[in-house]
């Protein structure tokens, strides 16, 4: 799970993937080689979303948008969020700006910051991308327990 980094003198990196909700809790978490786009780990990720259940309103066994930077705008990505009866909310290039999509941005960015809280995720240290996988999604885990274990009191 390690690529030549096209941004760091070719040294190998790995790049992390994450999808949450809309409150910006972690769901899904992935790594990767640096070297490897961020549309061609779209579809791992959205396959891997739990089922989404709610105290309030319907219950619904899936999400019902999915938002996403230009890097994921294809029709390939639209047909098949389409297919899967997900509505797709990714920006345009050179026709929407970020601004629109930076509303919803930050939610990323910030859960990506709770991960990396854990010192251990900052730098990698393990040789195996399956036990760095691993501490990931710990960190998911815990990340979810402390955030929901401050709205229940």
């Amino acid at each position: 799970m390690t690529g030549p980094s096209p941004v760091d003198r070719g040294k190998k990196g790995s790049k992390l993937h994450v999808l949450s909700e809309g409150q910006g809790l972690p769901l899904v978490v992935a790594v990767s080689g640096a070297n490897l786009h961020d549309s061609q780990a779209f579809k791992p990720l959205i396959l891997g979303i739990p089922a989404v259940r709610s105290r309030r309103g319907p219950r619904r066994g899936r999400p019902v948008k999915v938002r996403a930077d230009k890097a994921y705008y294809s029709t390939e990505h639209l047909r098949w969020l389409r297919d899967r009866r997900l509505v797709p909310r990714i920006a345009r290039p050179d026709i929407e700006s970020g601004e629109r999509l930076g509303r919803h941005r930050w939610k990323i960015e910030r859960s990506i910051a709770w991960l990396f809280g854990y010192r251990r995720l900052t730098v990698r240290y393990e040789r195996k991308g399956s036990h760095f996988l691993a501490f990931l999604g710990l960190a998911a885990a815990l990340t979810c327990y402390k955030r929901l274990a401050k709205l229940t009191t």
